[in-house]
């Protein structure tokens, strides 16, 4: 959640922490604020987009060399001015931006209230700033040991960059459990700092992600990092591999529809050195130090959230039918707070497009004091989740900017499935025949989604006819009631409609009383083993005059004398469905969303990371 963006160097702050933000603000768009040092520190913010607050910056004195910038997803305080950061100190001569929750926010608050600090805002982050001028003070001690001791104080979860008006040339910055990338440019001479590296690969592709309990501390030729037990830390300068044109829409409406047409190139990219189909070969290089582990295991816990969630459960069903492993599925949040068993070497794979979600990674903290074994499947290289698992995959579906998650999903589902092959394989639990159609299957999966793809002008007309509709049922069985929760979930992120995803034969068992003429319910209904079976679903939803909306495989001639209307995509192989199947459910969601105009690429009420509990 928020997002984070400081300058420090020779060229004017203002501009390119405003660029900043606005490539920032899919992390949160309920109020954004700047504070800029030329003499003085001035502090800009307002309710709303960053447009808001350029609207409010036009006709003032922007010039400086140093500042930086918050774009609000709001925890603690209603989105107004008021509460946007940056915050002050009591004295006004230092200020702060934070991402996280500082959870004795209000233990803290009271005691400063004691000794006569008054606050302007509701926010934890404005406690923090106060607490830190306050131990500056009481202690005699320069900024940065300041923000060490305060840190040392704080539960919770944190990012934070702080200016100090008689620092000029100076920025601090520390993060715990909430992500911070600082950009190295011109020989030292120039730093950017921000909550990813999407405000930061214009300037320059060295970076140093900070670890958590680190301190940074930045001038003008010069990087510095302790920790903060006081011990200095030695920089870890890496290099982006992210190009700038990947962060721009390149021609599309929306950032949402660009990231869903990219995914015929996303899949590849996640399959790329992986799955050399002409020689019949998949690995993972970035699992086999621990292979073993995962080949011998007893049980696979994933542990996710929302649409990895999705993608999880997917995968539990083809590792269980590939690699005859038991798979269990779980909300991050829940595992991580109900004491699970967890054994020993036993195996949990995380899974995250962000690598930054903070239920993932508290949950990935907990099974790994308990001893498991920690693999993780993610977007973001350098991200919290990749460094804190022992082995794992990138998925390399590029950066997505777009809240409502699309090409994450397939790239996840990918590499999901390519371990699944892979493990399956060294079990001897498939044939080589079986292995090599499901090879051939998967690499043909990109040109198929392009196909896929070419649907989009039909379902726009689809959406037209039902972007008006309060209710939406979604319903899929085996592989594709994965696909109904992401497909329900989709509409519901940007289009604001209610609507659930269940198993097919589950309709029975209650939500069949909701349908009626009124009732658009979507079936994925493609040709597998439970294709009778669904074709019994949509006659018993028919028999009540609900509306159906079937995605079925190409070539099928018996649903579309059933239904009202037909979505046709290629077949392939049933445990790779969800790579297709998924193509025009996330069209649908899109188009019904931009017909009711709302803003897609960001939904309200949501943030792309959630890095906060």
């Amino acid at each position: 959640m928020c997002g984070i963006v400081a300058y420090l160097g020779d060229a004017e702050a203002c501009p390119i922490i405003l660029k900043g933000l606005r490539r920032l603000e899919y992390r949160g768009y309920d109020s954004a604020g700047v504070a800029l040092l030329n003499g003085k520190l001035d502090v800009y913010k307002r309710k709303g987009k960053v447009q808001d607050l350029e609207d409010v910056l036009k006709d003032k004195n922007l010039h400086a060399h140093i500042g930086m910038g918050h774009t609000r997803w709001a925890t603690h305080g209603e989105p107004n001015d008021v509460n946007a950061h940056p915050h002050f100190s009591s004295d006004s001569k230092l200020a702060i931006i934070h991402n996280g929750i500082i959870e004795n926010y209000a233990v803290l608050k009271q005691e400063l209230i004691n000794k006569g600090h008054q606050f302007k805002s509701d926010t934890d982050s404005e406690v923090l700033i106060h607490f830190i001028e306050y131990i500056q003070k009481d202690n005699n001690c320069d900024l940065e040991e300041a923000v060490r001791l305060a840190l040392t104080q704080v539960v919770g979860a944190y990012a934070i960059v702080v200016m100090s008006q008689d620092k000029p040339d100076q920025l601090i910055a520390a993060r715990k459990g909430s992500p911070l990338v600082i950009g190295v440019a011109k020989n030292g001479q120039e730093f950017l700092l921000a909550s990813d590296a999407t405000p930061i690969i214009e300037y320059t592709n060295q970076v140093v992600y900070l670890n958590d309990f680190e301190i940074a501390v930045m001038k003008k030729g010069s990087l510095s990092i302790k920790n903060t037990e006081d011990m200095p830390m030695t920089p870890y300068i890496q290099q982006l591999d992210i190009e700038l044109e990947s962060i721009e829409k390149n021609g599309f409406e929306h950032f949402m529809l660009k990231e869903i047409f990219e995914q015929p190139n996303s899949v590849r990219d996640s399959m790329r050195g992986r799955l050399v189909a002409s020689q019949n070969h998949v690995v993972l290089g970035g699992i086999q130090k621990h292979l073993d582990y995962l080949l011998n295991a007893k049980r696979l816990i994933i542990v996710a959230c929302g649409t990895s969630w999705h993608a999880g459960l997917v995968a539990e069903y083809i590792i269980e039918e590939l690699a005859r492993i038991p798979v269990e599925v779980e909300y991050a949040s829940e595992f991580r707070y109900r004491n699970p068993i967890i054994n020993k070497n036993e195996v949990v794979l995380a899974i995250s497009q962000s690598g930054e979600t903070a239920d993932t990674l508290a949950a990935l903290e907990l099974a790994k004091s308990k001893g498991a074994i920690i693999f993780g499947v993610c977007n973001v290289v350098g991200s919290s989740i990749a460094r804190v698992t022992h082995e794992g995959a990138y998925t390399h579906a590029g950066p997505e900017i777009g809240v409502a998650s699309t090409k994450a999903f397939t790239a996840q589902v990918t590499v999901l499935s390519l371990m699944a092959l892979m493990i399956a394989r060294k079990r001897g639990t498939i044939t080589l025949e079986e292995y090599s159609n499901l090879v051939q299957d998967l690499d043909a999966i990109p040109n198929k989604i392009a196909e896929a793809l070419k649907l989009n002008d039909k379902i726009k007309k689809l959406a037209e006819i039902y972007k008006d509709a309060r209710n939406f049922l979604y319903l899929g069985r085996g592989y594709n009631f994965p696909v109904a929760l992401e497909g329900a979930l989709k509409l519901k992120e940007i289009s604001y409609i209610h609507a659930e995803g269940y198993p097919a034969a589950e309709m029975k068992h209650g939500p069949i009383a909701l349908i009626d003429e009124e009732m658009p319910v979507v079936v994925i209904a493609t040709r597998d083993s439970s294709y009778d079976k669904v074709v019994s679903n949509i006659q018993e939803v028919k028999a009540r005059k609900g509306q159906v909306i079937a995605v079925v495989t190409k070539g099928d001639t018996l649903i579309p004398k059933m239904v009202d209307h037909v979505i046709e995509i290629p077949a392939t192989n049933e445990c790779l469905m969800p790579l297709l199947s998924v193509i025009p459910l996330q069209l649908l969601a899109y188009h019904v969303a931009v017909l009711r105009g709302c803003n897609v690429d960001q939904p309200r009420n949501l943030a792309k990371s959630v890095t906060v509990e």
